[in-house]
């Protein structure tokens, strides 16, 4: 891992020299709902209704830090691509989150696209607390190390390159370093609280 450690990016677009860790959560103020004004929506409205939008679904990981007994990682529905030129990608992540703290000391992770038949691998990657890779097999990431996870469709090595506040959760932007994909499978899809594929 670099010497040089990489912080938080308060102005969009700002430069870094190295990769390296990263400032976990970010707290500048946040606007908070005041005790006279009303939310505009609920939040089992909110959950509700962004239920109709079907997603992939990923898993990121992390190799292990110095102190650290294994890799990290966690389940992630909230990814997209960012950028082609840069190649760079983002995904979201609460602010409570136990496992991004781990991440952000890496300075670097693997998005692991998942594919139709790895349902329980995604339960397995959400639950808090638990040995998220006992029985796991994965390979270490060309560039980072970080465990990329055998039998996904697709994979990208990326380094941290910003954090961005987004209410409770963050904005965590990657810069691709080497990616890959097997050219078969569907993916696995999420919709309405539950896992899908593509019929037909």
């Amino acid at each position: 891992m670099a010497a040089t450690v990489v912080r938080y990016l308060r102005s969009a677009g700002q430069p870094t020299a190295q990769p390296g860790p990263v400032d976990a959560h970010p707290r500048p103020d946040l606007r908070a709902v005041g005790e006279d004004e009303r939310a505009p929506v609920s939040p089992a409205e909110f959950r509700a209704v962004l239920g109709n939008f079907a997603s992939g679904v990923t898993v990121i990981t992390a190799p292990p830090g110095e102190e650290e007994d294994g890799p990290a990682g966690f389940a992630c529905q909230s990814f997209a691509s960012l950028s082609l030129d840069p190649p760079l990608v983002t995904f979201m992540v609460a602010r409570t989150s136990t496992t991004w703290p781990r991440i952000a000391r890496a300075g670097v992770f693997c998005v692991n696209i998942l594919g139709s038949d790895q349902g329980e691998l995604c339960r397995a990657f959400a639950v808090s607390g638990a040995d998220k890779f006992a029985g796991v097999t994965h390979t270490p990431a060309p560039v980072t190390g970080s465990p990329r996870l055998d039998d996904v469709p697709a994979w990208i090595d990326c380094r941290i390159h910003a954090v961005h506040t987004g209410g409770d959760h963050l904005i965590v932007v990657g810069r691709v370093e080497a990616m890959g994909a097997a050219g078969e499978g569907d993916p696995l899809l999420f919709h309405k609280g539950r896992f899908g594929r593509f019929a037909g």
